[in-house]
């Protein structure tokens, strides 16, 4: 292990006449290509100031300066004093120097000035992340950084949310916020910091006060129908506590569920899942893409409890509770087309859901993580008490649905790493327990021919009934080997699932190969191992992973002629490569291969009605499927310039032992079933992001694009066929500061998609989606924005879609109130038409939206 030498450079910047350089640009690297250690700008007296964290002798410190020749110099790593003399050229400087307030680098973590991107219209700190270049929110409000998911969103080091980090995205108060740091190659285990390398990201929100409370509080109502908005969220952040709480109430269209969506980055509990399984569903409409507020016709009520303390020793203690009740109605229609090799199905269904959501999620967490040890136990449970009704209507005749899901989960996932001697010593558990049972009525009965001897009957009944037991539990140690180190694991897994399911309301429901009584065990005794190797510029960094595991699987079911088993000696080899190029350029590698075995949903024999118009089982072996992947990446990042740039290349193969068929009936009913035959899939994918800032256009860029092909067999009609899917798509963001009164916002998305079965095109589809929004700002306390938007596609014909909204701010500077007025959907537009594809089918899903809306609310920090 290697110790970190910390120096302090400090010095001044002068020209060839002795003059101060004001605004020169510094950085120290380890060598010329090796990334950015430090960097400062030269203030107006030239001084400046470096603290650097380097096990090296000596550092390679870089001066620029426009109109001057950048200067090169090799220095000791030691606190000194250093004094640059800089030559003035005629040649351009190549290098945009960046503000010192808006953006600083140190090492692998850059600090985004919260001031110097947040515009006026800004209020939560989530406005102001869509603007830093590199950063990316997704719909859900998930955070990328380079195009990947980050790890960890602390506040002030702090990992209050555990994974639930919209509360804080959307309800921080952005003037409360000093800075964004972006913690590149981020090792959130701080006893691994310097024998694991990590090559994802992780988010910090650093606070202008240590003491700092926060929060905001909104109320608001309007017509028509009567509509209601409610929000409190209180917040408290010091160096030994912090707290959110939040209630919100609306029936105005805002989905609060978002809030609480959980992104967690653990693959050691990700086997056990706290979500139902919904075997059981309604026919769905597909819902718009676009802000829920247009669309979404709910009554919600959330009300989330999220606290941390730090006790003696380090010590977190945290608790995280969220209580969901919400009330949404759903109306619409779907146009299906299925194609076969042969003809193509038809069906229309005019659907009305109404979905009934109850959920209980707590989270308990102790943790203590220092440079010495790392202890984390987190008790997680889950509680749903869901149900929907639904009616459907077709050309000739009307379907009514109800189903009722109830869900409970738990799960406890403990970990330790403990020095001893001269390695560490790591210890995991994980166990679960989760218990489902769904019921779907449907009437009029379904699949005559099947189940009731090919007569109409009065109403199918569906139910299922699955409970599932899961241990995980291991032991292993790390040991660093000059610059290698090496993570051995030896573990056991155990998984019992029970699934029982019966299908009643026709003459042959008693029938054997309607219900199911299935046991099924996954028992695995694994010996992980992983090798890393980090090159002393650290432009090297290598992991290897050689996993070995025998795979004992065994499905019991009604009859013992029918039990299944599987007994496999598995190897899965990982292996990633990061290079750094240069000090703007980095590459990587990866290639993988591992093995998916049947879980219990893919072995029932009985058949199960998933939905009104599916019936499945599948009478076959345990499914096993080989999976290999390959992903080339290619990064620039100039912080310097506020230039980032991703691309990666990714191929993967697929071979399974069953091939899935789909028998489509002349209603659009399918009946689906596994054959026991090898068969492949393959997977093409291009990625390209690019986002800019523009330091003197107050400019945000941002550009991404696109391409997909994936090719599998699949058996439609009794009929082997060659199913291709293509897809294409673009996209761009600006984000701009035109002038003190006005700023403009765009978000467009264009796609293309095709499908080809053995080599046909039967289907193209194109789609796009055009975001605008001006706003004007006549007074510093007071923002008119006016939005329009523009969704289009196209199957046979053109369809598009317009809406345009007016919201109103004024805000009252001495108490900080803001009073909003809002009129949402102008034009009144009562439906959305959209169009997807799947393998062998598109849909044009119409979606009823909400009609024109007027609210008026009042908004303040607390």
């Amino acid at each position: 292990m290697k110790v970190q030498s910390q120096s302090v450079i400090s010095g001044n910047v002068k020209d060839e006449n002795n003059k101060n350089l004001n605004g020169a640009t510094l950085i120290i690297q380890k060598d010329s290509l090796s990334g950015i250690l430090a960097y400062a700008i030269s203030d107006k007296n030239g001084n400046f100031s470096l603290q650097v964290n380097s096990p090296a002798d000596s550092l390679f410190l870089k001066t620029s300066y426009m109109g001057y020749a950048t200067k090169r110099q090799v220095i000791k790593n030691q606190d000194q004093q250093v004094e640059v003399i800089l030559n003035s050229s005629s040649e351009e400087l190549k290098q945009v120097i960046v503000e010192a307030n808006m953006l600083e680098q140190r090492g692998d973590t850059l600090s985004f000035s919260v001031a110097a991107f947040k515009g006026k219209e800004d209020r939560v700190i989530a406005d102001v992340l869509k603007k830093i270049p590199g950063i990316e929110i997704l719909p859900s409000g998930q955070i990328r950084y380079k195009g990947e998911p980050i790890q960890k969103y602390y506040i002030e080091g702090l990992d209050l949310l555990e994974g639930r980090y919209n509360l804080a995205n959307e309800n921080l108060n952005a003037n409360a916020v000093s800075k964004v740091e972006i913690l590149e190659n981020h090792q959130p285990i701080k006893v691994l910091d310097s024998l694991e390398f990590s090559e994802r990201a992780s988010l910090n929100i650093k606070l202008k006060k240590e003491v700092t409370l926060t929060g905001t509080a909104e109320i608001g109502s309007g017509l028509s129908p009567f509509l209601w908005q409610v929000k409190l969220t209180p917040m408290i952040f010091t160096k030994e506590r912090q707290a959110l709480i939040t209630y919100q109430s609306n029936n105005t269209g805002r989905d609060v569920s978002r809030e609480i969506r959980d992104f967690s980055f653990n693959l050691f509990s990700s086997e056990f899942s706290l979500d139902n399984s919904e075997i059981l569903s309604l026919s769905e409409l597909t819902e718009p893409s676009f802000d829920t507020e247009r669309w979404l016709d709910n009554n919600a009520h959330l009300a989330s409890v999220n606290f941390l303390e730090r006790l003696d020793n380090d010590l977190d203690l945290k608790a995280n509770i969220s209580y969901l009740n919400d009330n949404q109605l759903q109306q619409g229609s779907n146009t299906t087309r299925f194609f076969t090799p042969t003809d193509t199905v038809d069906l229309l269904e005019v659907t009305s859901n109404r979905f009934y959501t109850n959920s209980l999620q707590p989270k308990f967490t102790l943790e203590r993580n220092t440079d010495k040890r790392f202890l984390k136990n987190q008790l997680e449970m889950r509680a749903y008490w869901d149900s929907s009704r639904g009616v459907i209507s077709r050309t000739d005749d009307r379907i009514e649905q109800d189903l009722n899901s109830p869900f409970r989960a738990i799960r406890n996932n403990f970990q330790l790493l403990s020095p001893v001697g001269k390695q560490l010593i790591e210890f995991r558990s994980v166990i679960g327990y989760s218990d489902s049972r769904q019921e779907l009525e449907v009437k009029p009965g379904q699949f005559e021919d099947l189940v009731n001897e090919g007569n109409t009957y009065a109403n199918s009944r569906q139910q299922v009934n699955e409970t599932q037991f899961f241990a995980d539990n291991s032991a292993g140690f790390t040991k660093g080997l000059g610059n290698f180190s090496l993570s051995p694991k030896l573990g056991i897994q155990f998984s019992n699932t029970n699934l029982e399911s019966a299908l009643d309301g026709g003459l042959n429901a008693d029938n054997d190969q309607f219900r199911n009584d299935l046991q099924y065990f996954s028992n695995s005794l694994y010996l992980e191992n992983s090798i890393r190797y980090k090159s002393d510029d650290e432009s090297w960094n290598l992991r290897l992973g050689t996993d070995l595991s025998y795979r004992d699987l065994k499905a019991e079911m009604s009859y013992e002629r029918d039990n299944q088993e599987l007994q496999k000696l598995v190897f899965e080899p990982q292996l990633f490569v990061r290079k750094k190029l240069s000090a703007f350029w980095e590459t990587t590698l990866f290639a993988g291969l591992n093995y998916d075995f049947g879980n219990v949903q893919r072995l029932y024999r009985g058949f199960i009605l998933t939905n009104y118009r599916r019936l499945q089982n599948y009478d076959s072996p345990i499914s096993e499927n080989q999976r290999q992947n390959y992903r080339l990446g290619l990064n620039y990042r100039n912080p310097l310039k506020q230039f980032f740039v991703n691309g990666s290349y990714s191929y993967i193969h697929n071979k399974s032992n069953l091939l899935y068929s789909s028998f489509i009936t002349e209603n659009g009913a399918s009946l689906n079933q596994a054959l026991e035959t090898d068969n492949y899939s393959r997977t093409h994918s291009y990625d390209l992001g690019l986002s800019q800032y523009f330091t003197s256009l107050h400019t945000t860029l941002k550009l991404n694009g696109n391409y997909r092909l994936t090719d599998r067999e699949q058996l439609l009609n009794e009929a082997l066929s060659e199913i291709q899917n293509k897809s294409y798509s673009a996209g761009l963001s600006l984000d701009s500061e035109i002038t003190e009164w006005l700023s403009v916002n765009y978000d467009g998305t264009l796609a293309f998609f095709d499908t080809y079965i053995n080599d046909q095109k039967v289907q193209h589809i194109r789609t796009g989606s055009h975001f605008l929004k001006l706003f004007f700002f006549p007074a510093d306390n007071q923002y008119l924005n006016i939005s329009g938007e523009l969704y289009d596609n196209s199957v046979n014909q053109n369809t598009e879609n317009y809406f345009m909204n007016l919201n109103y701010t004024y805000n009252f500077e001495e108490s900080g109130i803001d009073l909003s007025l809002s009129w949402n959907n102008i034009l009144n537009t009562d439906s959305f038409s959209n169009v997807y594809s799947s393998e062998f089918s598109y849909v044009e899903s119409t979606y009823r939206l909400r009609p024109s809306q007027v609210l008026l609310s009042l908004k303040f920090s607390l």
